[in-house]
């Protein structure tokens, strides 16, 4: 089923985002990567095929309020993932309507798979419910 999700991971280190990618991968999702603000806005405004972003708020060549103005702008709207420290979220609260957050803890990511997967059930249900019909 979540080979027909493609998320996109955004993260400051290297070693997070590959990691972020292995788990997911793993999971059974296509994963895309990148490392600045800049990428991952041409990620998100020129693969309409991204369902999801995984976001790190302190990226490279981009402003944090920047990027979320820029993400509202993006029709279809793209689910937001925000996985980072508690202190870099406290003022982003609420920025985005298809927003969660999920904080950084390690190498335990099992609540940011289930805030994913709740995330892109909730975002696009037709499709959960085709793959059970078949």
């Amino acid at each position: 089923m979540q080979k027909d999700f493609t998320i996109l991971v955004s993260d400051r280190n290297r070693y997070v985002r590959e990691f972020l990618k292995r788990e997911l991968t793993a999971q059974g999702y296509r994963v895309k990567l990148a490392r600045t603000g800049r990428e991952v806005l041409k990620e998100v405004f020129n693969h309409e095929s991204l369902d999801l972003l995984i976001l790190d708020l302190d990226l490279p060549e981009v402003k944090e309020l920047s990027i979320m103005e820029k993400l509202g702008d993006r029709i279809p709207a793209i689910p937001v993932v925000i996985h980072c420290f508690l202190e870099e979220y406290t003022n982003h609260q609420g920025r985005l309507s298809t927003t969660a957050f999920v904080e950084k803890e390690g190498t335990n990511i099992d609540r940011l798979k289930a805030v994913v997967l709740e995330l892109l059930r909730k975002t696009y249900p037709k499709r959960f419910e085709s793959r059970r019909k078949q």
